[in-house]
């Protein structure tokens, strides 16, 4: 339930905010924003919650929860508004609408916070109401960036019929709701109510919401992995493919020229058989083309059991953190985790180009093409972090970052080899030279392509593709 005209009223009556210095702001979540205020060598924290049924303002003892990453609003907030003077703080009329007239340095700046259940916003604005920014940016309605806010015409009581009630007839009511006569102010008795339903209630609606995900995650997840077992189950028969180019190579000189099929005795099972043939081909072309599926098959079938396993290791995952969301408690904290978990791949901020691994705690970075590499070498490297990248064939940087004090383990030099060989010209080959050294070692090729360089005391690789350690490595990346 959402808070009334008159009981904004009676709160702001009460709180006395003007005059007031703004120290911090904290935006737990995206629909609440707490300011940090202090006057007359006293602090107060205000609460603004926009959330539907539960939109209201007052102060709060509780303890704000600050979100694991800093979200965009009170970054903006923190950047306008932290350290300026609260002028004013006042209610439009009846609106469910808060002013707040604002004074940091020379800018004058009102923040109007509204209130209505379902189109709550907090947009920020210069002197003349063009708006900075907003909570939520709605283009439909003009709150965005540069857009022009226009309070509504403010009503009277009389125009409304509405009763204006006095500040004793809204504590009364608010005594009846919760009665306690050790909450002597309107603004503990608000903050004990919504502490003791609002959370229960944004609680029970944040766990209908994570169970459909996790309900709709779920069954992505089991079909995608029946559709995995479902292709595995057609490699079963991988070893007859190696059967059938034997029976060519054993029977192929009874061919005719232009025959489709070989008819012969299979000498496993003593009976006959007919194998399907390309005319256009040679005995041993056609054989080498049975061999060539016998091995993607066989191929196949491995990535697909990992495949199938890290699956099956995601749905775990996915179990225990649903039993973690209805576990816990404390409502922001469900809302930062169903956050972090149904946040699209595309929209998680990308720290850097090209993509990483952690291998026990080594960190590796791979660029793949010129750009990345560029990209790399001028701003995310440094001069003890190691280089590689493959002799005479072009392809992707790799780096292992450096640690104070550690040599690098064989195993890591061999996962960043594999890679770079991986990530190169000389994957088809699947073996090469790889050149080793650290970046303050490497200088630019005067005139040369983009990131292109030199090195100088470098080591030499001979390195074997290790499909093995390949995929262990693309297991710890899927997982991350």
């Amino acid at each position: 339930m959402s808070l009334n005209c008159n009981e904004i009223n009676a709160i702001l009556n009460e709180l006395d905010i003007s005059g007031s210095f703004i120290q911090d702001i904290v935006q737990p979540g995206y629909d609440t924003i707490a300011l940090f205020t202090y006057k007359n060598a006293t602090s107060t924290t205000l609460l603004i919650c926009t959330a539907n049924d539960a939109c209201r303002i007052h102060s709060t003892t509780k303890k704000i929860t600050r979100n694991d990453k800093p979200l965009r609003f009170m970054e903006l907030l923190k950047s306008k508004i932290k350290g300026a003077r609260i002028d004013s703080c006042m209610q439009l009329g009846l609106e469910r609408i808060v002013a707040f007239t604002l004074s940091h340095g020379a800018e004058k700046l009102i923040m109007y916070v509204r209130l209505w259940s379902g189109a709550a916003n907090i947009i920020l604005c210069d002197e003349k109401n063009t708006i900075i920014d907003a909570l939520y940016r709605r283009p439909s309605k003009n709150e965005i960036s540069g857009g022009f806010f226009s309070p509504p015409e403010q009503t009277s009581a009389k125009q409304r019929d509405w009763h204006i009630r006095t500040f004793d007839d809204v504590q009364t009511e608010y005594s009846a709701r919760y009665p306690d006569a050790e909450l002597l102010s309107f603004n503990q008795k608000v903050d004990f109510w919504y502490g003791e339903h609002a959370s229960v209630l944004s609680r029970e609606a944040l766990l209908l919401k994570a169970e459909k995900w996790y309900n709709t995650t779920k069954s992505k997840r089991e079909a995608a992995l029946e559709k995995l077992k479902a292709k595995l189950n057609s490699f079963e028969h991988a070893a007859q493919y190696k059967h059938q180019g034997d029976l060519i190579l054993t029977y192929g000189h009874t061919l005719s020229g232009n025959a489709h099929f070989l008819e012969c005795d299979d000498y496993e099972t003593g009976g006959k058989v007919r194998i399907a043939i390309e005319p256009k081909k040679n005995v041993q072309e056609n054989a080498a083309a049975y061999y060539a599926q016998y091995k993607k098959a066989q191929s196949g079938a491995k990535q697909l059991a990992r495949d199938i396993a890290l699956e099956e290791k995601k749905l775990a995952s996915l179990d225990a953190l649903y039993e973690h969301i209805k576990n816990e408690a404390n409502p922001v904290k469900i809302e930062q985790l169903l956050r972090k978990s149904t946040m699209p791949v595309q929209q998680k901020k990308k720290t850097h180009p090209g993509i990483d691994y952690t291998v026990d705690d080594w960190y590796i970075l791979v660029g793949r093409d010129a750009d990345e590499n560029d990209e790399l070498l001028r701003h995310y490297v440094r001069g003890r972090d190691t280089w590689l990248h493959v002799r005479d064939f072009s392809g992707g940087y790799v780096f292992i970052k450096n640690r104070q004090g550690k040599e690098i383990p064989r195993t890591i030099l061999l996962d960043a080899a594999n890679l770079a060989v991986y990530y190169s010209k000389a994957r088809k080959a699947g073996k090469a030279d790889v050149y080793c050294t650290e970046v303050k070692y490497l200088r630019r090729a005067k005139n040369g392509p983009k990131g292109t360089v030199l090195p100088t005391q470098e080591k030499n690789l001979y390195v074997e593709l290790d499909q093995a350690r390949l995929d262990k490595l693309d297991a710890l990346r899927q997982e991350e």
